[in-house]
């Protein structure tokens, strides 16, 4: 147990230390305002379902989001609520969908690295199967370029759709993944056609300002940290979250139309950042101070997308339940890791089996 805390201490202040420089990739000083991504005029094109996603998520919070863990009242856990907005007045059904989903979620950065240390449960899958949804996560490789894990999340999804026809495959791409994801959808059509949506989750899909200032060998030190269950694979994962990368990759790589996108932004305010993430939250505060701590609040979105909401999290809280496996760090260097993902994964789910066709 001491090796497995050690262990995660060490991840963490070397994951917390790659963010202590970054490189100014400033927005126009005119946008004042997240809404400046909606509209047709904008560059992102966005389509705004937030107020959709808030009933469902506040319904669920109500009705039982306090049984499931880190309960926090809705209107403190996602932030710009829409209460303002006329409700919807469509039904909201909580329970099993008749819907089928069947989803696969692809990590981030460093992810597979620090999951052995952390003893991350598996909540969410363990929400989505209540709900009826066969959800399992790809074995994508931390440290690796987006064009090797691309090739794992084809082979994966093929290999257990095969016999399965009638569900709506699902990718949730958080962190790093979310491009991972993109770029599997772009470079095989025979996966293309099997996905019906992709959702970023605190997505780096516009890069990491961040990344401008780590090296390769900086994050392949999280491979040699005692129980670490990552390798230096390729080693392309650094340079493959240069927003210089990432923009070109999006300039010449067209979304395929037949696959919706849905984009979920992490907004903290500065009281929900974690202690061992404010340096990086700071550093990228001197471009916009809307980030999450890693990306970007604009940086998090697919283009043309659909989004569903802005998290008050932070890049780490949404994703890797470490206040709930390790009290130590949950109250000192990662002090505001407690979010309602359970909540936020059922509200997900009925969002899409209403939206997709």
């Amino acid at each position: 147990m001491f090796r497995q805390i050690s262990g995660a201490m060490t991840a963490a202040f070397i994951l917390g230390a790659m963010g202590a420089c970054a490189s100014k990739r400033m927005i126009p000083p005119d946008v004042d305002t997240v809404e400046m991504i909606f509209g047709a005029s904008s560059e992102f094109q966005a389509t705004d379902g937030r107020l959709r996603f808030y009933e469902y998520f506040c319904a669920i919070n109500e009705d039982h989001g306090a049984e499931l863990g880190d309960f926090r009242p809705c209107y403190d856990a996602l932030r710009l609520p829409v209460q303002e907005q006329q409700p919807t007045k469509s039904t909201i059904s909580l329970g099993i969908p008749r819907n089928r989903l069947r989803i696969f979620v692809v990590l981030g950065f460093g992810t597979d690295c620090v999951v052995p240390l952390i003893g991350a449960e598996k909540t969410l899958p363990d929400q989505a199967r209540r709900l009826g949804q066969e959800t399992s996560f790809v074995a994508v490789e931390g440290l690796a370029s987006t064009a090797r894990n691309a090739r794992i999340i084809r082979d994966t999804v093929l290999s257990e759709t095969s016999n399965d026809e009638d569900s709506r495959v699902v990718l949730i791409g958080y962190s790093k993944g979310a491009v991972d994801a993109l770029d599997a959808i772009v470079t095989y059509p025979e996966l293309a056609s099997r996905v019906s949506a992709i959702v970023s989750v605190a997505g780096a899909i516009g890069g990491s300002a961040l990344a401008d200032d780590v090296s390769q060998s900086t994050a392949n030190l999280l491979a040699s940290i005692p129980g670490s269950g990552c390798t230096k694979s390729d080693e392309g994962a650094v340079e493959d979250m240069l927003p210089a990368v990432r923009d070109a990759w999006l300039e010449n790589h067209p979304l395929p139309g037949t696959i919706r996108y849905y984009s979920i932004v992490t907004l903290p305010d500065p009281e929900h950042v974690s202690a061992v993430l404010k340096p990086s939250y700071d550093k990228l505060g001197k471009t916009d101070y809307r980030n999450d701590s890693q990306v970007l609040f604009v940086d998090q979105i697919i283009p043309r997308s659909t989004i569903l909401a802005f998290l008050n999290a932070d890049h780490w809280a949404i994703a890797i339940p470490i206040g709930r496996t390790h009290s130590i760090l949950g109250s000192t260097l990662i002090n505001h890791n407690d979010y309602p993902r359970e909540v936020l994964m059922e509200a997900l789910i009925l969002y899409l089996a209403e939206d997709l066709p």
